[in-house]
């Protein structure tokens, strides 16, 4: 393994704290990120050739993509961080930095959560920062583009922590990508549905409280949760390398 691939972490090291253990994690990630950009521009183009194509497919009226501006722009987004999943540990699967991940003496749901993370800080905020162009080219109001630049800031990291165990349950499996897919779209679903019935609600006035308020329901279940089933995941998936 190339040394600069290895973790900074020592086995050796027990006396080092979870919480930087979770910055070396995280910080190593995105380091190995920026070395592969084409990793971190798929997402982003795929995310906007789907929002560009989509008025082009089906109909470029007004009235019809302020209607379902937002279900597109969902659509892209959730597609768009499925696309990259398959990345998130297989690079360190193939290098052996997984194996020494698990060798480190701080709990492995911490880092799995550190390393998801880096993952929604380079493909799902990206895609926040880019809808506020894109949900205009659709004709969404601002009220509408705002509420829903805020469901995807909530509902992008459940996207990536769900995602995770989907993908450390298909690590080293043939036709992962496809496998990963059936898998996970269908916990997706939900997040789709309060995300754009969010903006909806918005759009016509209506008070978004309750759904924001189940959106943060859905990313403090994600982040208590998904960290330990992918690590349980990533064991098993090993065992069985």
């Amino acid at each position: 393994m190339n040394a600069d691939v290895q973790l900074s972490l020592k086995a050796e090291d027990a006396a080092i704290g979870p919480v930087r253990a979770m910055i070396a994690v995280f910080a190593r990630d995105v380091r190995v990120a920026f070395r592969q950009r084409q990793d971190l521009l798929n997402p982003l183009l795929f995310f906007t050739m789907v929002v560009t194509l989509f008025p082009l497919g089906v109909s470029p009226e007004v009235a019809f993509l302020k209607q379902s501006g937002a279900g597109i722009l969902w659509v892209a987004a959730l597609l768009s961080v499925l696309l990259s999943l398959d990345h998130l540990f297989r690079h360190d699967f193939d290098d052996g930095t997984l194996e020494q991940l698990m060798l480190q003496p701080q709990p492995l749901f911490l880092l799995v959560l550190a390393k998801t993370m880096a993952h929604w800080m380079l493909t799902g905020l990206p895609l926040v920062l880019l809808t506020p162009v894109l949900g205009l080219m659709l004709h969404l109001d601002g009220n509408s583009v705002a509420t829903l630049c805020l469901t995807l800031l909530i509902g992008t990291p459940v996207l990536s922590l769900v995602g995770a165990i989907g993908a450390a349950l298909t690590l080293g499996l043939r036709s992962a990508g496809v496998l990963l897919s059936l898998l996970i779209i269908p916990l997706y679903i939900p997040v789709l549905i309060f995300g754009t019935g969010t903006v909806a609600a918005a759009a016509e006035g209506s008070p978004v409280a309750g759904y924001l308020a189940l959106m943060g329901a859905f990313l403090f279940l994600a982040l208590t949760l998904a960290p330990f089933a992918a690590a349980a995941a990533l064991r098993i998936s090993l065992s069985n390398s």
